[in-house]
């Protein structure tokens, strides 16, 4: 299979390079910039791109990779910090630039690079950086420029090797995926061939090479993530697939009867249901700090599901959803990128469940993981339900997790929901939920005072999760909305609406 290794340099952009390659139809990979050669060379790359950053080569600690991998023989494209590695590593001269370019310029293009084969003379794109090319590597030349830097691009057409100073992959540069995808097919000589349909075999073969005769368990949550990687496995091992869904008491309104019901009658999954709500919210009952709630909740899971999986027998493997943002947010295994926040399905098992973890989804990100589920035939009002947190509503309810405080958030959340659905906005929206505040305010019902708590709606769209831009909801449906939780949720009289971005804020309050 036709493969190129993305080397991350510690760009906010690493994933979404890998992106914009499978969106042309060709597998990507990121791996660390500090990755061997010889490991590289396992992999066979068609291919390889080494993405921005936010270092200078001349820092002592700038992040560098083998030199080795420009003797492979194999086309490479540097991107921003890339591109200045590359020239350094290569002989030619970097150096501080006078006036940084960051934000929006005009390139004009050399036709003749096969880089921009069918563009526009001149075009605009996005640029970042503090450091320029003063002098190209022997070989090279320069295919590119913009009024602030005269060389914005090079290439060494006999080596295959390509640079750019700016960043083809957002979508400020218009005719970014034009170039990328002249890389990929005129340079790399790729075919656009990679679908579901491949990544379904492939990952077929590895789960029946991994798992074999052996016995599996899958942590089934309702969410996408879960249900298709239980699909996906159980396509393979059968009834050797066993699915335990843990009732956290931390579900949205019905949310277990929903899942039991959709897992056993339409999917036709082998599930077991625990309830161990209870012994969630005890342990929960003192905890105010996000990050210990999910550890709790990420302990107490371990240990009900340890119990419950010892009523089945002997089983090696456990499954989990697993997801590419899961992977990057949580370990940074990928690259010299910060942890956000802990999450629930990321980091492995204790040694008492001697079960190995198999995670068919760990490459795909979110918006693949749905295409996967449409050809497994999973039905689309799972598929395309909006994200849930592993942790569920405790990380909703900010502060203290208590009955009383799920209750209300649950009714809160239903009514959004609704009302959503009701106004045909549901797809439209990556995320909708509600968060419980534990601040009260002063409010008027019925002609007396009250001194009640507030109810916060968070909407925003996305195509990964990686980033998002709030929703900006129809005022009528808003208004809507806030009425009937006010008037419908006991214990609630305001309602705030959310209109930040991640970055610099998450999705998640918490």
């Amino acid at each position: 299979m036709q493969k190129i290794l993305i080397l991350d340099f510690g760009s906010q952009y690493t994933q979404l390079i890998a992106r914009r390659v499978r969106e042309s139809k060709v597998y990507s990979e990121i791996l660390p910039y500090h990755v061997s050669l010889s490991e590289i060379k396992k992999y066979r790359p068609t291919g390889l791109i080494l993405s921005g950053g936010p270092s200078s080569v001349f820092e002592k600690a700038a992040p560098l990779c083998d030199p080795g991998i420009f003797d492979l023989s194999i086309p490479v494209l540097g991107i921003c910090y890339g591109m200045q590695l590359m020239t350094h590593l290569l002989g030619g001269v970097v150096a501080k630039s006078q006036k940084r370019e960051y934000g929006r310029a005009e390139l004009k293009l050399d036709h003749r690079s096969p880089l921009f084969k069918d563009l526009p003379k001149q075009t605009p794109v996005w640029m970042s950086h503090g450091d320029r090319i003063e002098k190209v590597p022997t070989g090279f030349r320069a295919i590119a420029k913009t009024g602030n830097a005269p060389t914005a691009a090079i290439e060494n057409q006999k080596r295959h090797f390509y640079a750019l100073q700016f960043h083809p992959e957002v979508v400020h540069t218009p005719e970014g995926m034009s170039i990328l995808q002249n890389f990929l097919y005129q340079i790399c000589g790729c075919k656009a061939n990679w679908d579901m349909g491949s990544f379904i075999h492939l990952a077929e073969e590895e789960i029946g090479t991994a798992i074999g005769k052996s016995k599996a368990l899958c942590a089934l949550s309702g969410g996408v993530d879960s249900s298709v990687a239980a699909v996906l496995v159980q396509r393979v091992i059968k009834k050797r697939l066993t699915c335990i869904f843990v009732d956290n008491g931390l579900l949205r309104k019905n949310e277990a009867k929903t899942v039991m019901s959709t897992f056993k009658k339409q999917l036709k999954l082998n599930i077991k249901k625990v309830d161990a709500s209870e012994q969630f919210l005890s342990k929960l009952a003192k905890t105010i700090n996000p990050e210990k709630k999910r550890k709790i909740i990420g302990r107490t899971f371990i240990s009900v599901f340890d119990e419950a999986a010892k009523k089945v027998g002997k089983v090696d493997f456990l499954v989990q959803g697993t997801l590419y943002p899961d992977v990057i947010e949580s370990i940074s295994v990928k690259g010299p990128s910060a942890t956000i926040k802990t999450h629930h399905n990321v980091g492995g098992l204790p040694k008492r469940m001697r079960m190995k973890v198999v995670e068919p989804l760990r490459s795909l990100f979110k918006d693949e993981v749905r295409k996967l589920g449409v050809e497994l035939g999973i039905p689309g009002e799972l598929l395309y339900r909006h994200p849930f947190p592993g942790p569920g509503l405790a990380v909703r309810v900010v502060g203290r997790v208590t009955p009383e405080r799920l209750t209300r958030l649950r009714e809160a959340d239903a009514i959004f929901d609704e009302e959503i659905r009701s106004a045909d906005l549901y797809d439209e929206i990556w995320q909708a939920f509600a968060v419980y505040l534990p601040i009260q305010s002063v409010g008027v019902m019925g002609d007396e005072r009250t001194y009640e708590n507030a109810i916060a709606l968070r909407a925003v769209t996305s195509q990964d999760g990686m980033t998002a831009d709030w929703y900006e909801f129809p005022h009528d449906v808003l208004k809507v909305i806030a009425n009937r939780i006010i008037n419908e949720v006991q214990g609630i009289n305001r309602v705030v609406y959310d209109v930040s971005s991640k970055p610099p804020s998450t999705i998640e309050w918490e």
